[in-house]
């Protein structure tokens, strides 16, 4: 490497942005035509007498790091700035990734289940009958126990159990699965859905960019599951669910909104499904 000295800057300019500012050869490839076509563009180095070949084996062909060793202390220095520019994001990815993680199957979990793009398609009844319908059937094939829950018009909060065999991840994965499939075809089947094209688009879309669709994708891939461990958690848990369509000023009262258990627990006749109290 005796005809060339290595800088951070010139590692910028061929590595990543080519930022010509920073490259101290930029007046030499001004100059020489030839030479500007060597580093941005062609690699053509037979047009280049200033081009030694070091430089072309470290930058244009296998980046054989033996020949420049300032090159292992940049690239060092780069990753530890991004680590650090990164940390406290990584430990939230982290933290996160361990805390929505169902691990006592027996507790009671806090679920939301959320269309993608949070697209209000619950604003019809038929489609959150098509949610309800799924829920019955788990709870009488799959030992899914319901303690609340409210139909919002893009999420759905639940507080969920199990009495049987299947696991909670298991029960999730079917009535997300079934309802995703029902809910399309209604809308797709309604005269009066004048959103159809725009959701099924959406739904599509989605499905194209996630491997875990075969076609479309109605609900968002988390579930953000919490498990209720404390009855101080239960009772905190179960207030804001019912608050849900107070707080979004759709009722003055929890028992007076249709689709949530507030109607179970204020013991009304209204009640759409089987509400295990807490």
């Amino acid at each position: 490497m005796a005809n060339f000295h290595w800088t951070p800057a010139l590692a910028q300019v061929f590595l990543f942005d080519c930022d010509i500012d920073l490259c101290p050869y930029y007046p030499l490839c001004h100059l020489n035509p030839a030479l500007a076509q060597v580093f941005p563009f062609d690699c053509d180095i037979d047009l280049c007498p200033y081009y030694p070949p070091s430089l072309a084996q470290v930058f244009l062909f296998d980046c054989d790091i033996d020949l420049c060793p300032n090159y292992l202390i940049w690239l060092l220095n780069q990753f530890l700035k991004l680590l650090l520019q990164h940390y406290f994001r990584i430990v939230k990815l982290f933290n996160m990734s361990r805390k929505y993680k169902i691990r006592n199957q027996d507790k009671l979990h806090f679920v939301t289940f959320t269309v993608i793009h949070w697209l209000d398609v619950f604003i019809r009844r038929e489609y959150k009958d098509v949610f309800l319908e799924s829920v019955r059937y788990c709870q009488k094939t799959k030992g899914l126990e319901i303690y609340a829950y409210c139909i919002m018009s893009s999420h759905i909060h639940l507080i969920i159990g199990r009495n049987g065999m299947n696991s909670l991840e298991d029960i999730i994965r079917d009535i997300k699965k079934f309802t995703s499939v029902k809910l399309i075809e209604a809308i797709k089947a309604n005269p009066q859905e004048s959103r159809k094209e725009l959701f099924v688009w959406l739904f599509e879309r989605a499905g194209q960019k996630n491997g875990n669709n075969t076609h479309y994708q109605f609900w968002q891939q988390h579930n953000h599951p919490i498990e209720l461990s404390t009855n101080e958690m239960i009772d905190e848990t179960l207030d804001y669910i019912h608050q849900n369509p107070v707080v979004a000023g759709i009722v003055l009262q929890p028992q007076d909104y249709l689709y949530s258990s507030a109607i179970n627990y204020a013991n009304m006749p209204e009640k759409l499904i089987d509400v295990m109290l807490i």
